[in-house]
């Protein structure tokens, strides 16, 4: 008689988002394939550095917004912390607004919630694999830019931002003030203001006026599609 091949060993899948009904149908849809199990759930980036330790995830499944630290603060927490631990985002953001910087931050692919579960599917073993993940759209578009800024091309005037007054550009462009914003990234009001005057100078605007249209345009024309 054969020996019976020992049992595949599952690949273990965290889950960071702060919807509880998200992380609920993700932990369905990955516990059903026969090679993946969760082995934990966070609904913010602190509890998912608190008990990432524990957990030990082959690969984190995360959410771009998150109440407090956004995903690109935290993937950079997870590689400084954890390095080399997978990281795939998955988010309602159009993937052209996010992914290079999710790659630029340690994160090893990017896939809209949109796509469905067949994608996500091939994302997460993708990544498992060692690989990158994003869409055949994003990767021409990211050799494109690589390939201009060799030539000594301008790179666009939000790509020199950084993560967190990309953040901050977002809110402005939502219409909210310096306090909420503040509140909203757990940081002072003087911090966020010395973020706006640096994002005013990297922009080429001349008063505060100016970066709200600006960032209020902006947000209005790459708004997520309901």
């Amino acid at each position: 008689m054969s020996k019976k091949s020992p049992p595949q060993k599952k690949r273990r899948i965290m889950v960071v988002d702060d919807h509880p009904m998200m992380r609920q149908g993700l932990a369905q849809l990955i516990g059903a394939e026969p090679d993946l199990a969760i082995c934990g759930e966070a609904e913010n980036a602190e509890r998912a550095l608190d008990s990432i330790g524990a957990l030990k995830p082959d690969l984190v499944l995360a959410d771009i917004s998150l109440p407090g630290k956004n995903g690109l603060e935290l993937i950079k927490d997870f590689q400084a912390i954890h390095p080399g631990l997978p990281v795939l985002v998955i988010s309602m953001h159009d993937e052209t607004l996010y992914a290079e910087r999710v790659l630029r931050a340690g994160g090893r692919g990017y896939i809209m919630k949109q796509e469905g579960g067949k994608k996500l599917m091939q994302a997460i073993r993708q990544v498992l694999d060692g690989k990158i993940y994003v869409s055949e759209k994003i990767s021409a578009e990211i050799l494109e830019m690589f390939s201009s800024r060799r030539a000594g091309s301008e790179a666009s005037p939000l790509e020199r931002l950084t993560d967190r007054e990309f953040e901050v550009f977002q809110f402005i462009g939502q219409g909210r003030g310096m306090r909420d914003v503040a509140e909203k990234l757990h940081l002072s009001i003087k911090t966020v203001e010395v973020h706006r005057a640096n994002i005013k100078m990297k922009l080429r605007l001349n008063s505060a006026a100016e970066l709200v249209r600006f960032a209020t345009r902006w947000f209005e024309s790459n708004r997520p599609a309901t």
